[in-house]
């Protein structure tokens, strides 16, 4: 199989994020989500908390937008934009494109199907699940009661869709953003493993 890279976006509670990790594990290649900030710390040289603080998460705003030149054109240190979070995206979005040249990756959030958008070789993946599943995942996993568990998934996934709107003029959840959408509560994980393994090899074997 050709060297690719899998990106998953995926809402709070669907786990996406453990599906990817599998996807990983099963492939034999690497996987990268909170591994990101690290890596983009240790490139900019910026301390990581700020890109922690930052992490898909932005303020709605009604002025400006990023100009998407997606790792393209750092500010320089000597800036006072320097550690701006438009900047922290722009040293993420460079370490997105050098992972994908690399080699074979799985990339969690982050927007990197879109920052990969021109690239060859990239299966984008939405994973997502009802909201009552989403709930009952949340509220077990951090012992929340279900209200509780409501809020905080309306909250993550709101921030995920203003950070994804922001830096990419698209809407998160649009299925038209993504090659495969799929519904983990009636698939099960590895069932979407099974799927997202079945199309890679469709495409590039």
């Amino acid at each position: 199989m050709k060297n690719f890279t899998v990106t998953i976006a995926r809402g709070f509670g669907s786990g996406g994020r453990t599906i990817g990790k599998m996807l990983a594990k099963r492939l034999g290649i690497e996987w990268y989500d909170q591994d990101l900030i690290k890596l983009a710390s240790e490139e900019s040289g910026i301390n990581i908390e700020l890109f922690g603080k930052a992490d898909e998460h932005k303020k709605a705003t009604l002025f400006g937008k990023y100009d998407r030149n997606f790792g393209d054109k750092i500010i320089p240190p000597d800036s006072g934009e320097f550690t701006s979070d438009d900047n922290l995206f722009n040293y993420q979005a460079k370490v997105i494109k050098a992972l994908h040249a690399k080699g074979s990756c799985v990339i969690v959030g982050r927007c990197a199907d879109y920052v990969l958008r021109e690239e060859t070789n990239v299966l984008r993946v939405f994973i997502y699940a009802s909201k009552e599943r989403c709930v009952q995942t949340v509220a077990d996993l951090y012992n929340l009661s279900p209200r509780e568990a409501e809020r905080q998934i309306e909250r993550i996934d709101r921030a995920r869709s203003t950070y994804y709107r922001y830096y990419t003029g698209q809407e998160w959840d649009n299925a038209r953003n993504y090659d495969l959408c799929l519904n983990s509560e009636q698939l099960g994980f590895e069932r979407c493993v099974d799927l997202i393994e079945h199309y890679l090899k469709v495409l590039y074997e």
